[in-house]
């Protein structure tokens, strides 16, 4: 995916509709499609990066926008590569605000320590 076939990147031109939540010089925030809780919101830079691993100073951008959203008790969740979860391949951090019995189950479980498969 490139900066010219990619959805978000026509998000941030307009291209594209989104009900944009927050907008600063370097970054967006807007909500997703599906939202999984009240209140989550993706953000993501305006340069386009495929994911975190990328380039530092611009998962750093998008990190100091998410956590000017956030309001605990959240996650903030990003994946990087499609065996890790990724569909869309410009870099976005989920916003997720949590509530007790919000019925979300998030997509990892620990994996046993040594001990424990003895």
């Amino acid at each position: 995916m490139t900066a010219k076939t990619c959805v978000f990147c026509e998000i941030i031109t307009g291209a594209a509709p989104a009900a944009i939540i927050r907008e600063w010089d370097d970054a967006l925030a807007f909500v997703p499609l599906n939202p999984v809780t009240e209140g989550h919101v993706l953000v993501i830079p305006k340069r386009h990066v495929a994911d975190m691993a990328e380039d530092p100073a611009v998962s750093a951008v998008a990190m100091r926008a998410a956590s000017e959203l956030a309001v605990p008790p959240c996650n903030i969740i990003t994946s990087a590569g499609r065996e890790a979860t990724q569909s869309v391949f410009h870099l976005h951090l989920h916003v997720v605000p949590r509530r007790v019995q919000d019925g979300l189950a998030l997509p990892w479980h620990t994996a046993p320590t040594s001990k424990e498969t003895l």
